[in-house]
Parts: structure tokens; C-alpha cells; sequence
């Protein structure tokens, strides 16, 4: 076979692609040029994808350059089979003569081949179809035509350089109506600071060094670093005291918008610091991509860092002044909402919330207000009666944090800005003088928003945001909007892991059953919904998520499924301290020396194929002979009442020191004993000894 030491470049060049979409892009790419390699069968030593703005680049290196013939074995239907199934395997693999069959007997049974032989030769004629397909194959979010052409794309598309081992590679994308791309090896540099010429290259290695005296940075990596460290670079223009506020989403997204970074920094008038800081740093994040400035006191400061796409020839004057001027409109408007907000207490917002539709099918977010303060009222109940330590609740505070949680929702600020919703209500609740404790519970009601979003852990703030996700999840199941594949309208996935979370970090020895009970109940109050209980599917749901969420912290998944698969109330913090117990066990050397002797036992009763049988085996005393087995089973009537105490008290510790206590016995068993003993009656009973062992240990730790 040829060396494998030719290389695959290919380049997509279009119009600037939506930042958000680019990494996915680039990854997808990569994946379906993957996938179609391999389904021709040429191998390949490495892939990688890059992408900017202007460009998605696939780099494959270690092809052969000649490609040997092969055959590949077709397996078809039997020989006995309806001539249908042979006609229909001939359609599908373009047989056109039943003469090329063969038949071959694979277990007594004769079934029709086919060898389909694929001629060898060049490698590059075989790359025009791959590069073909995996783009058409190339799924966006959303995507146009353009011009005349039916072809669709995230953005119109100029050129695909496609060069194979210094050649360009044979091919062409259709764009419909007469118009076809053909594979080129030319490209384009920075659309402003470039050359404006095109460039010819022969392998990624000219590829990138000529994208870089254009202005384009092809790595995403490099490019990130080097927008951070530009970013930092500016701001201490100000002063070593002053920093940049941290913000991955924005810094990807920012990566995502240039191909050559340029940072500059502006300011706005230190009067706005006035309103929220939330409000001016979303401002500037969401509308405008600045990265935000804090001050020597952690405070934010009335500077901001913008990043251009190029070297501007008045060292960004014009930049500045720009974007200085586009943030004091926007400031300008979001101190009016606050302003206009506060002109009366939050409590009055609350009458207008049956204006707003939670969803059609559940009433308006007046009916979800109504329904929170049934729920918050029965959990606060059910957990002050068993607090976590430091854990403080009060009534008064959760009724009330639970009547005013939405109604920012009809305010000028959230309005205008989304994804203050919950933050500016706790400012608005602050500035209405209701009681402490109401604002911080409103504020973070919504969390945690994802992973890495902290949970609230005052006890009364954990209480409504805990509320509201139950609800959530009981309204949406109730009406069969539940999640469906990577579709999650309602965020229910996100819902499930903040009910499992907010208990979880806030150590609340409650059951998740019963909170989902009471949102429930809170349902059926108001007579809208017909819920006999708990929605089909939804306690496996969340118990989904939880097993989910255990595996992610790296817990062995035989012991999370004996431990979490059995249970009926999923009490999360209690199950969790039962998998931590469990997991440490597993690590120690007992651990080990019991698990070994339990697969030994699981072994010879899966091997004598009793599994299903010995269970119900009466075990009689009068066959035990040898002093190995007398001891096992005497053992065993001591274990077995303690074991199943400590095992239903949930006490693991104790238990697993019980069943270590029990290993030397078995251990002794399998060494004095022989289980296939020739007399069957003698070797039946032994093995129901064993499969006492099995069933009675399996309560706590299956093997099999």
C-alpha cells in the first residue's frame, strides 16, 4: 500500500457566518468529511476544522495517494427465502445479474452473497464526491438562497478550495438553476485590511501562512487568546487596578465576530452608574459586544473595551466615538425604564400579570403566581419541620417573594430587556421596602439557569425557585409538552436538574415525589387541569436527570443504577450520600475482596443458568454436610435480619461492614466445598445456598 503521507485541504468562503453557529459548523463539518472517508474506505491519519467569520476550513493529512482494489462480502437473504427479499437485496446493491451471487452455509443454513469489488487508483478522484456530499449534508439553524440558485446556505457562498496533494480536487457543488461552484485553490483574506486580490495555495501550511499576511487568524484558539489578551491589554491603559469582567459566551462570541481583533477602549457618562449594573453590563454585552470594566473596589467602572475587525488608520477615534455614541442612547433608554419602573411599588405590577400568557394551555402568569404560593406554602411547611442545618424559612417571605416573583414581567426594563427577568424584579422589590429576604428570593428564582449557575441558598430563596420548576415540570407534562430528542422548548431538562440541584446543595431531606405532589395539588386547586397525580413519565423523567447528573461527577454506573434505579421516593440527598458510601467502599481493598467474591458467586449460578429458578429453591438444612457449609448458612441466619434492618434504615456504612464480616465464610465455602457435586440433589442445594447470598446482597449491591 502507498505511504499515507498526502494531506486535504478544503475551505468554505462565504459571507460572515452568525458567530453562534460557527463552532458547531466547523465541528460538523469535520464529522461528515470523517464519516465519508471512511465510507469509501480511505484511511486517513488526522482531521481538523477551523473557521472565522468569512470561512469554514477542513485540514485531513495521512491519505494515500493511490487507493488498492477491494471486495467487499454482501450478505443477502437465505437461500429459502421469498424471491422478493432476493429481488429486493439485488435492487438495493445494483445487481444486475443473478449469476454474480454466491451462496455460502453459515450454521446449516445456505444464504446468497455478493462480492462487490471497487476498483482501485487515485485518491483524488474518489475526494470530489465526499467534499460534495458532506456539504450538502451540513445542517444550520437557519439558512438562505441566494440569487437564482435553490442551493441553501447560512449565507451566500463564494468559493470551495479544495486542493488534494498540491492539485486541485475534481468537483463541484450545484446551486441549482444552471449554476454550479466548481472546486478551486484560490481564496481571500480580510475583507478590509486583505490585499483584495485572490491567492493561489498548494497545502495548509501556505494556506495559513498567507491568510496571516492578509489579516486572518485561522485558528480559534489563537484567536481567542489573542482577543483576551488585547482586551486585558487595553484596559490597563486606565491603571494596573482596573480589570476586565470575565464572560466566556461574550469572549466566544467576540472570537466568532473577527478575523483580525483589535481592541479599543470608550466610556459613557459615570451618571448611568446609577441604574443597575446588571442593566448596563447586559446592555453592553447583548446589543453592543463590550466587555465590561470593574474598578480597584470591584465596582463597575464608566469604561467599556470594544473590539474591531480591524486597524483603523486614527488609532480608533472614529471606532470609539461610534460606539460611544450608539451606548449613550442605549443607557439613556434603559435609565428611563428604571426610572419610569419606579414611579410605583412592585406589588402594583402584579394586577397586570393576567395580561401575560404563561401558556395557552395553563393560564396566564397571574394563575402561575397563584399556584406558586400554594406550592411555596406547603414546602416551606414540609421542610422547616426537618431543616438542614442553617437552613431558615419563613412564611411571610415566601408568600410574598411568591406573589411579586413575575411581575417585572409587565415592566418597561424587562420588557426591553429579557434577560433581566427575576434581577430586576429584586431590585424593584428592594425599592418597594418589602420585608428582607423578598428581594434576594425574587432575584434568583430562575436559578440555576445551567451547570455552572450558582443555587440560591438562603432558605427562603431555594423554596420559590424550587417552586418554580416544579411547576413547570408538572404544568408542561400535564399537557404533553414534554421533551422529545435534542427538543426542549420549555427547558424541562434545565427545570429537572434545578429541583435535583437546589436539594441537592441545599442538603433538603425531601422527597422529590412529594414536591412534585404538591405542585399537583396546587393544579388542581384552581381547577384548570385534570390531574389524577403525578404526570406519566415524569418522576422517571427527573430520575433520569439525576442518574445523569451522578454519572457527570464520574460514579460508577452499577452502583448509581443499585442504588438510585430501585427507588421509589427520590430522596436525592440520601440516595447520593448512599452512592458516595458505596463508591468509597468499592475503592478500598475490602470493597474489592467483597466484589470479587460476590462475582464469583453471580458466575457459577449464571453458568449453571439458575437465575431465574433458584430463588425459589427451598435450601434444606438436612443436606448440609461439610463444616464449610454448616458455618455459611448458620452465618447467614445471623446476616440476614441485620442485613435487611440496616438496609432499609439506609444505614450503608454499617451494612457493608455486615456483608465484609460475611465474605471469610464464603471464602471458606468455595474452598472446602464442591458446588458441582455428582450427586444433583447435593449440588441443587448448595447452589440455592448461593443464590440466597446473590438475592440478599443484591438489595444493596447487584453484580450481575
Amino acid at each position: 500500500m502507498a505511504a499515507l503521507d498526502s494531506q486535504l485541504l478544503i475551505e468554505l468562503f462565504s459571507e460572515e457566518i452568525p458567530a453562534r453557529m460557527q463552532q458547531a459548523a466547523q465541528d460538523g463539518f469535520a464529522a461528515l468529511i470523517r464519516a465519508n472517508l471512511e465510507k469509501s474506505k480511505i484511511e486517513f491519519a488526522d482531521i481538523k476544522a477551523y473557521s472565522t467569520p468569512r470561512r469554514l476550513c477542513v485540514h485531513v493529512t495521512g491519505l494515500p495517494k493511490m487507493l488498492a482494489a477491494q471486495v467487499e462480502e454482501l450478505k443477502g437473504p437465505a437461500t429459502t427465502a421469498a424471491p422478493a427479499a432476493l429481488d429486493g437485496f439485488m435492487k438495493k446493491n445494483n445487481i444486475l445479474n443473478r449469476d454474480d451471487l454466491i451462496t455460502k452455509n453459515i450454521k446449516g443454513s445456505d444464504y446468497y452473497f455478493f462480492e462487490k469489488k471497487t476498483a482501485g487508483g487515485p485518491t483524488i478522484e474518489i475526494l470530489g464526491a465526499v467534499i460534495t456530499q458532506a456539504i450538502e449534508a451540513l445542517s444550520w439553524p437557519k439558512s438562505m438562497r441566494w440569487g437564482g440558485h435553490h442551493f441553501r446556505w447560512v449565507r451566500p457562498l463564494h468559493s470551495i478550495l479544495a486542493i488534494f496533494d498540491g492539485e486541485i480536487v475534481p468537483g463541484s457543488l450545484d446551486l441549482g438553476n444552471n449554476a454550479v461552484l466548481n472546486f478551486c485553490d484560490h481564496t481571500m483574506g480580510h475583507r478590509f485590511m486583505g490585499s483584495g486580490a485572490q491567492f493561489c495555495v498548494r497545502d495548509f501550511a501556505e494556506y495559513q501562512r498567507k491568510l496571516a499576511e492578509n489579516y486572518v487568524i485561522l485558528d480559534r484558539a489563537e484567536r481567542r487568546e489573542k482577543v483576551w489578551h488585547g482586551v486585558n491589554n487595553a484596559v490597563r491603559q486606565l491603571g494596573h487596578a482596573f480589570t476586565i469582567l470575565e464572560d466566556e459566551k461574550l469572549l466566544d462570541e467576540v472570537v466568532g465576530l473577527v478575523e483580525w481583533p483589535v481592541p479599543f477602549v470608550g466610556s459613557f457618562d459615570a451618571q448611568f452608574l446609577e441604574i443597575p449594573r446588571e442593566v448596563i453590563t447586559t446592555s453592553m454585552r447583548e446589543n453592543q459586544r463590550y466587555f465590561s470594566v470593574i474598578n480597584a473596589d470591584g465596582q463597575l467602572d464608566h469604561h467599556f473595551v470594544c473590539v474591531a475587525n480591524m486597524v483603523p488608520k486614527d488609532d480608533g477615534a472614529t471606532i470609539i466615538h461610534g460606539n460611544e455614541k450608539v451606548l449613550r442612547a442605549r443607557l439613556s433608554d434603559a435609565r428611563f425604564f428604571w426610572n419610569q419602573d419606579l414611579k410605583q411599588p412592585l406589588r402594583e405590577y402584579v394586577k397586570k400579570l393576567d395580561q401575560i400568557r404563561f401558556h395557552e394551555k395553563l393560564g396566564s402568569m397571574q394563575d402561575k403566581t397563584k399556584r406558586l404560593g400554594d406550592i411555596v406554602t406547603k414546602l416551606q411547611l414540609e421542610i422547616s419541620s426537618n431543616p438542614p442545618p442553617g437552613f431558615k424559612s419563613h412564611h411571610d417571605v415566601c408568600e410574598k417573594a411568591a406573589q411579586l416573583c413575575k411581575a417585572d414581567l409587565v415592566t418597561g426594563m424587562v420588557k426591553e430587556f429579557p434577560e433581566l427577568q427575576g434581577i430586576m424584579g429584586g431590585y424593584y422589590a428592594a425599592k418597594s421596602s418589602e420585608i428582607e429576604g423578598v428581594a434576594d428570593a425574587i432575584r434568583t428564582h430562575y436559578s440555576p439557569l445551567g451547570p455552572n449557575d450558582p443555587c440560591p441558598r438562603t432558605g427562603d430563596a431555594a423554596i420559590l425557585a424550587l417552586a418554580d420548576k416544579l411547576d413547570n415540570l408538572v404544568g408542561f407534562f400535564a399537557i404533553g409538552e414534554k421533551p422529545t430528542g435534542s427538543k426542549d422548548p420549555f427547558a424541562l431538562r434545565r427545570s429537572a436538574l434545578g429541583v435535583i440541584r437546589l436539594l441537592l446543595e441545599n442538603e433538603i431531606e425531601i422527597n422529590i415525589d412529594t414536591c412534585l405532589h404538591y405542585a399537583v395539588d396546587a393544579y388542581r386547586s384552581e381547577g384548570k387541569t385534570k390531574l389524577a397525580g403525578i404526570p406519566d413519565g415524569l418522576v422517571d423523567f427527573v430520575k433520569d436527570r439525576y442518574k445523569g447528573l451522578l454519572k457527570s461527577q464520574n460514579y460508577d454506573p452499577t452502583i448509581i443504577d443499585s442504588v438510585v434505579g430501585p427507588a421509589i421516593n427520590l430522596n436525592v440527598v440520601g440516595l447520593t450520600r448512599r452512592v458516595k458510601t458505596l463508591s468509597e467502599f468499592m475503592k478500598t481493598d475490602q470493597g474489592q475482596a467483597v466484589l470479587q467474591t460476590l462475582k464469583r458467586v453471580h458466575n457459577i449460578l449464571e453458568s449453571e443458568g439458575k437465575k431465574s429458578t433458584l430463588s425459589n429453591t427451598t435450601l434444606d438444612q438436612k443436606l448440609l454436610q461439610l463444616p464449610a457449609e454448616h458455618n455459611l448458612y448458620q452465618q447467614l441466619q445471623d446476616f440476614i435480619p441485620k442485613w435487611h434492618k440496616l438496609v432499609a434504615e439506609q444505614n450503608d456504612a454499617d451494612s457493608l461492614t455486615l456483608l465484609n464480616h460475611l465474605q471469610p465464610y464464603i471464602h471458606e465455602f468455595f474452598d472446602g466445598v464442591l458446588v458441582n457435586d455428582p450427586d444433583p440433589a447435593m449440588k441443587t442445594n448448595r447452589l440455592a445456598l448461593l443464590a440466597q447470598i446473590r438475592d440478599e446482597t443484591a438489595r444493596l449491591l447487584p453484580v450481575g
